[in-house]
């Protein structure tokens, strides 16, 4: 059943994803921030979008479904979101351990909690079936070399959703909902530099983007290798963390409060650092 699905990631904004699963002649499609790029895909292949599936209720995820219901002129195919969020265009309510199931196109998903960037996020897993491996629809919560700001829940709760994704088969295939690649990786080279893993994926990624191609999708298995965010019991993660705040960090929590509250600032110190020593930097 998988193997005759596409998964299509549909750019838009600055670094936003929508993803359209379909058979070909229908689909499904995943945080339609903005209707515009995605009506362009889905009208230049005719097809027909079956039902909305959101993550969580930000904006560059949801501003989009009305307008591609009513130009696919489809606007009462169903709109699934997180119960435990208000989103107006939302028509059904989905909750973690909840499956939805579709015939056009043949596709099953799981629903995941994934509570920590927003209280009530989801994320939709597809099984793998037939040899065929699964696929992890994470929003915001899990990105390549990345995971997601804490905007309204906790970091211990933001840990536990990605313990749980990290617990899946490592032949997952991970769509997540930004292009967040290269600026994941230069924070994820600072937090281990010694980690070749890291560094041949950040070879990797610079070429794809240089070729206008996306990073995703990538793999659990990959993701547990690269990114710090899963590998913060890593010893030599926790030697920085020790060396950048000299204070106790006496649990795994305490480390994952530490790392994404370094990678929040790290932007801003990564750009006044190269502007300063721009010159320097290019002798």
């Amino acid at each position: 059943m998988a193997s005759s699905l596409k998964y299509v990631p549909v750019p838009f904004h600055d670094d936003n994803f929508a993803w359209v699963v379909t058979d070909g002649t229908h689909a499904i499609v995943v945080d339609p921030g903005d209707a515009e790029p995605v009506v362009r895909y889905c009208r230049a292949r005719r097809l027909a979008v079956s039902a909305v599936l959101l993550t969580h209720h930000h904006g560059d995820h949801t501003g989009g479904v009305e307008e591609l219901l009513l130009s696919c002129g489809l606007p009462h195919s169903p709109v699934y979101g997180p119960g435990h969020e208000h989103i107006e265009c939302t028509t059904v309510g989905v909750y973690g351990g909840q499956r939805i199931q579709f015939s056009e196109p043949a596709f099953e998903a799981l629903v995941i909690a994934t509570p920590g960037h927003t209280r009530g996020h989801v994320a939709y897993l597809q099984p793998p079936s037939n040899r065929q491996p699964g696929h992890l629809f994470s929003g915001d919560t899990l990105f390549s070399a990345g995971c997601g700001r804490l905007l309204e829940g906790s970091a211990a709760e933001l840990l536990q959703s990605l313990d749980e994704i990290s617990m899946l088969p490592p032949s997952t295939l991970l769509h997540c909902g930004h292009e967040y690649t290269l600026s994941n990786l230069q924070f994820a080279r600072v937090c281990e530099p010694g980690n070749p893993a890291i560094k041949q994926w950040q070879a990797k990624a610079t070429a794809l983007r240089l070729m206008g191609k996306p990073t995703l999708p990538t793999t659990i298995g990959h993701e547990l290798a690269v990114n710090p965010f899963l590998r913060v019991h890593q010893r030599e993660i926790l030697d920085v963390l020790l060396r950048r705040f000299r204070v106790p960090i006496p649990h795994r929590l305490a480390a994952f409060i530490l790392l994404r509250a370094w990678k929040d600032v790290f932007q801003d110190e990564f750009r006044e650092i190269t502007e300063r020593w721009a010159p320097e930097l290019l002798n």
